[in-house]
């Protein structure tokens, strides 16, 4: 199996207060790879290092063997990493047809003239609707992002990290702020959206790291504490008391 992103000797500091300790961590393409840790752990600053957010003090993060290290942000997501973020990130006040509609013209980098508008428009419809109807927002295509209620702009915004086709999906606390209900629902809709693809997830809901991931990474105050299976990370005494505190499972539900 290829390694689809590496990432080596990660270090971020801000204004002299270290955040990431040295991190190393392979993902292969193809699975799907959970990074948990307690607050504070540096997970959303290694998000924000692998997409561009955030430049590296010292390390290097590569990408199907490209140093991707310092690329801006458009860039990258040129080369195929999408994300998402722990604040829904959409338009309000589209509707949610043109809200993927966007994603899909910015995936294929192409400016419009009147020479070939007719017929690209055309191919961008047919991507908008299949992206529309594969994460089931079909029956509110029409309204504005802002009248949706929340388990459905959760669903938009994954539409939208999938509208620009990409071959590594991150998604930042997917299922926060969702009922039991709705969470279910949205770990059912990740799996089949991302059957095939690669996945990395943060997520703090362990009953989901363990319905998606095949692999689990933990972070404790920067630095990795322990990588492996989901056996492996269950059975981790060191885990254990890191991520949930002394006696307590890992199987747990937040």
């Amino acid at each position: 199996m290829r390694t689809i992103l590496r990432i080596e000797n990660a270090v971020k500091d801000f204004s002299g207060l270290r955040v990431l300790f040295g991190i190393n961590l392979e993902i292969m393409q193809g699975e799907r790879h959970a990074i948990i840790g307690p607050n504070g752990a540096g997970k959303s600053t290694l998000f924000n290092i692998i997409t561009g957010f955030y430049r590296l003090t010292s390390g290097r993060v590569l990408f199907l063997d490209n140093d991707i290290t310092g690329w801006s942000i458009n860039k990258i997501a040129r080369l195929g990493i999408s994300r998402s973020f722990q604040i829904i990130n959409i338009f309000p006040k589209m509707t949610v047809f043109q809200n993927v509609r966007n994603a899909i013209i910015s995936k294929f980098h192409r400016r419009f003239n009147w020479v070939t508008l007719l017929n690209r428009d055309k191919k961008i419809k047919e991507e908008t609707d299949r992206i529309i109807d594969l994460t089931a927002l079909t029956d509110v295509r029409d309204i504005p992002a802002s009248e949706l209620g929340y388990g459905a702009q959760r669903h938009l915004e994954l539409a939208l990290v999938l509208g620009g086709d990409p071959l590594l999906i991150m998604l930042d606390e997917p299922t926060a702020g969702l009922t039991t209900d709705e969470s279910r629902k949205t770990v059912q809709l990740i799996r089949k959206v991302t059957e095939g693809k690669t996945l990395i997830i943060v997520e703090h809901d362990m009953e989901v790291v363990f319905s998606l991931a095949d692999r689990v990474t933990v972070l404790n105050y920067g630095e990795i504490l322990a990588s492996g299976t989901q056996n492996e990370i269950r059975e981790s005494e060191e885990v254990k008391m890191a991520y949930l505190g002394r006696g307590q499972g890992v199987n747990q539900t937040r």
